[in-house]
């Protein structure tokens, strides 16, 4: 069967990972049920523009899920427990996975996080664990992508970038340690390559990172892009706990104190030409950021 006439169902379609899946996935012909607790929001409005069936559903309501998955070939799963609550994030990944296996899908692409190391004491790699865990119980064909820092934290407002990740990041994890990056709009490509790919990649872990450059070499490389050095604010660890969690320092922590995944060869084996920082900046700051036309003049120069 085509990819064309096979159906991806795409969990938090609206989202970051979900949305950049969604795309790639209908750049390279899939079919694409878009899943989503709000299908009349802008963002559901924007992924039907471009080709999506956009659904009603939500991770907690294991019937909508079920309904949502009727004949599809695929599901991308993916869960906020930083918005949502570890506990909640656990329960809605098993009920996705316990719906996919009971709809009969063929392979189901999971969005982790960290290494997979267990008991890591990060709340969000832990409670990912225990997902894939339920998922090998149902005998569900899946693969794991791991990510490792998202790119999008440097610019993107919900994390708190010139709080977090220039300011406290360095402070616990060091400012000329090098740093795995990946793109979400990478990530998505990814997927899309893994769905088209079940039988070379079910069953595996993929740990993903495009480039690799430390938290001052990336505060030299937005200075070169836009032209100044992105902004920081001083601000208590205890304070910043409060918006994440804990987890995001949790995440520092663990990277600190341990080894960090450098090797970018298996991600492009799968993916040739990831994003590295340069490029990614180059590409998203116009919209992330809000250039001048002065700036841009500047930094079309560069």
């Amino acid at each position: 069967m085509a990819d064309q006439d096979r159906w991806i169902a795409v969990c938090g379609a609206t989202g970051r990972q979900g949305g950049a899946v969604t795309r790639a996935l209908l750049a390279q012909g899939w079919r694409v049920r878009a899943l989503t607790r709000r299908p009349n929001n802008e963002r559901a409005r924007d992924l039907r523009r471009i080709g999506a069936e956009v659904t009603s559903a939500d991770m907690e309501d294991p019937v909508s899920l079920r309904d949502s998955f009727d004949g599809v070939y695929g599901v991308f799963s993916v869960q906020n427990g930083l918005a949502n609550g570890f506990d909640r994030e656990v329960i809605q990944g098993r009920n996705v996975a316990t719906a996919a296996k009971q709809s009969g899908v063929s392979h189901l692409v999971y969005a982790s996080a960290g290494t997979g190391a267990r008991d890591t004491g990060v709340p969000s790699w832990d409670a990912k664990i225990q997902v894939e865990d339920h998922m090998k119980r149902q005998g569900l064909p899946f693969t794991s992508l791991r990510p490792q820092a998202l790119m999008e934290l440097m610019t993107e407002k919900s994390y708190y970038p010139q709080l977090g990740t220039w300011n406290i990041w360095p402070r616990i994890y060091g400012d000329n340690r090098p740093v795995p990056w990946m793109a979400v709009e990478d990530v998505g490509l990814i997927a899309a390559a893994v769905f088209a790919g079940t039988n070379r990649y079910a069953g595996q872990s993929l740990v993903l990172v495009g480039d690799v450059q430390s938290l001052a070499q990336c505060r030299d490389i937005y200075r070169g892009v836009i032209g100044k050095y992105p902004r920081s604010f001083p601000v208590p660890i205890w304070l910043f706990d409060r918006f994440t969690r804990g987890d995001v320092t949790a995440i520092w922590r663990y990277a600190a104190n341990g080894e960090v995944p450098l090797d970018t060869t298996a991600t492009q084996a799968i993916h040739p030409n990831p994003l590295s920082v340069r490029q990614w900046l180059m590409k998203t700051c116009d919209r992330q950021v809000g250039l001048t036309e002065d700036q841009q003049g500047g930094r079309r120069g560069t």
